[in-house]
């Protein structure tokens, strides 16, 4: 049984149409403390608990630092911290197993905001995941590299994504595929002994 919530209610409908699992899509703005309760509020109505959670949301507005506006900043940690943060807390109260986030590898475009609300994500884990390990819960995340997703394909992004690809020793970018089998396995009993932990899946771009 899967729960999906997204910004985007006609997407959301679409997942749910689509999906070959029971499931749930609502629309909903992680950052608001109102909308982060109404999605466990009704996951706890229609299955008694939660299980797995997957805090996948995220927003990147790339721009220089010294051009990086307070209402860029503030927007980008509302959603990829304060928003995973409300998550794992409202979560947590009526127990969950586990909880899965994504954090990323640092890349070289000009991303101030991004990749420092995605530090934090990396540093939330370690803290909830020794904090909650005595209740039976693992906290653990992945950073993969750059994942080939319609989000990169505009022509604007074009040559960024050739530097990329120089700096990738595997040679191509992330499928989803890729990260498949690593989140299964954080999902599953085969991880029990793991928490507090970064996954690191990026083709060995961390090591040039």
């Amino acid at each position: 049984m899967v729960f999906k919530s997204d910004f985007d209610s006609k997407l959301n409908y679409a997942i749910y149409r689509s999906a070959v699992v029971q499931n749930i899509a609502i629309a909903a703005d992680v950052s608001k403390p109102e909308d982060v309760q109404r999605i466990v509020d009704m996951i706890v109505s229609c299955w008694g608990t939660v299980h797995i959670a997957c805090n996948n949301a995220g927003i990147n507005m790339n721009s220089a630092s010294e051009d990086t506006s307070l209402e860029e900043w503030d927007k980008t940690f509302n959603v990829n911290l304060r928003g995973l943060f409300l998550c794992c807390q409202v979560s947590v109260r009526c127990y969950t197993g586990l909880f899965y986030k994504q954090a990323i590898i640092p890349h070289p475009q000009k991303q101030v905001a991004y990749n420092t609300s995605k530090a934090g994500v990396v540093k939330l884990t370690q803290t909830l995941g020794t904090e909650w390990i005595d209740r039976g819960v693992k906290v653990n995340c992945i950073s993969p590299g750059i994942v080939d997703t319609p989000l990169i394909h505009s022509k604007d992004l074009q040559p960024l994504v050739q530097g990329w690809l120089s700096d990738i020793p595997a040679g191509r970018l992330a499928q989803a595929t890729d990260l498949q089998a690593a989140v299964v396995y954080l999902a599953s009993e085969a991880s029990d002994y793991m928490t507090g932990h970064n996954l690191v899946i990026e083709g060995g771009q961390s090591l040039w």
